[in-house]
């Protein structure tokens, strides 16, 4: 499966100010796989550590950690010559070992001219736990998410879907009807599997849904062994309630965060910790609560208040539940979680693009589901999950702010009218953050 990550890996390695790169993201969605494959393609021959596994070599970070020694440790180690531009050195799970971690300063300050990939799937919940010695200044960093609709086309053999989806979506222009009713149903796909590489690639490989969720069960039992690992065991029972609470989160009208959802007499004190270590470690995305819909958004924004999504949309699928004969019906079902799980989709799709996720609330309760910002322009996004688009929300918001522009998603063809573009759910990829280019 191709990963658009690829192309930022080879800039990466093009850079004449390159400095060692640590890749997060959450466990399982294809960390390891992404810097193999990179090592295979652009060098001679990759040096690959799991430094949870391996503790031998984990021992060796015990003492001296220039980068001469480590890199003759290496050499012995694996019977390879390490040559800069010609070999890849990859520290995968380096949160296991915090003096690597520390290790990666030197090689930026004494050794630039090596090739250096850590990855961590609950890197940020080790640091925030251990207060390890970030090398802050001295690293790039990429964070990886689940496949996006995008790559989900490309591992389904759809590639040529998307060059059209990106045309219509820059022109105005609309999708043949054929193409959009196949899209509409790729996407209803992409609400039960998910971005997760194994289970995209058990559906890839077999055509058929009904095994997924096994796969999908695993994933989540990685999870709370993770919060068991990596947490008390009285914060471990908080986490997974939180994460747990997600689906009652998401069906309410208010999908505002509530403690008392996960806990009556629930509060931040209670519950804050737990989830923060949800979104240390990626498997949520968290949404802020803005007060004012103008630049810069990010002053505005009320602490207090915030959603939570889950990082894949098939993981909320598979937990809340809901049938999956229901997404794929054709009928304008009145159901609400149907909505939820359109507005999950949005939100990480945004979060993979590289905005941080804002949403905005009236004090007489109007509310837009997600606020961008592209320049010096504000842009409201409303979510429809299908057909049926009048909003009084997105009314309140244009009247009282009069934006240059709007975006509302559904289930509609492309289009542009009052100020309005329309953008139809499986084109929410196209609309990408400048700066994260």
């Amino acid at each position: 499966m191709n990963r658009k990550a690829m192309l930022k890996l080879i800039e990466w390695k093009n850079k004449t100010d390159r400095r060692p790169l640590i890749i997060h993201g959450a466990r399982q969605v294809g960390k390891t796989y992404l810097i193999n494959e990179f090592g295979a393609q652009n060098y001679k021959n990759t040096i690959y550590i799991n430094l949870e596994t391996n503790l031998r070599i984990a021992s060796f970070f015990e003492e001296d950690i220039s980068p001469q020694r480590i890199i003759k440790y290496l050499e012995s180690s694996f019977n390879i010559e390490i040559v800069p531009g010609q070999t890849l050195i990859v520290f995968d799970e380096i949160q296991a070992c915090e003096r690597a971690l520390t290790s990666l300063k030197y090689f930026y300050e004494l050794t630039p001219e090596y090739h250096i990939i850590a990855a961590g799937s609950l890197l940020g919940v080790a640091i925030n736990r251990e207060k390890y010695s970030f090398p802050v200044g001295k690293v790039d960093s990429l964070t990886l998410y689940p496949l996006d609709f995008e790559e989900f086309l490309g591992a389904n053999n759809r590639e040529k879907l998307c060059g059209e989806i990106r045309s219509c979506f820059l022109n105005d222009s609309k999708m043949p009807t054929a193409l959009h009713s196949e899209l509409l149903e790729l996407y209803k796909l992409y609400l039960i599997i998910g971005g997760m590489p194994r289970v995209v690639l058990e559906y890839v490989n077999t055509g058929k849904l009904i095994n997924i969720v096994n796969i999908q069960n695993e994933i989540l039992d990685n999870y709370i062994s993770d919060m068991a690992k990596y947490a008390s065991n009285a914060d471990s029972v908080k986490i997974r309630a939180c994460y747990n609470s997600i689906p009652n989160q998401l069906a309410k009208d208010n999908k505002k965060f509530q403690y008392k959802v996960v806990q009556a007499g629930g509060n931040a004190t209670i519950f804050g910790a737990a989830i923060e270590w949800l979104n240390f470690a990626g498997v949520v995305q968290k949404c802020q609560k803005i007060i004012q819909g103008v630049m810069p958004i990010a002053v505005y924004s009320d602490l207090s208040s915030f959603k939570l999504y889950m990082s894949d949309v098939g993981m909320l699928t598979m937990i809340s539940g809901l049938a999956h004969s229901t997404i794929l019906s054709n009928l304008e079902i009145d159901n609400t979680f149907i909505g939820a799980l359109a507005e999950n989709y949005v939100a990480v799709a945004l979060a993979t693009n590289g905005y941080r996720l804002y949403y905005w609330q009236s004090e007489n309760s109007a509310e837009i589901d997600f606020i961008i910002q592209e320049d010096e322009f504000v842009i409201p996004i409303e979510v429809k999950a299908g057909k049926r688009t009048k909003s009084r929300s997105l009314a309140v918001y244009r009247e009282k702010y009069n934006p240059k522009m709007s975006i509302r998603i559904s289930a509609k063809n492309f289009g542009f009218e009052n100020g309005i573009k329309s953008v139809p759910v499986y084109a929410v990829f196209c609309i990408e953050d400048k700066r994260s280019q």
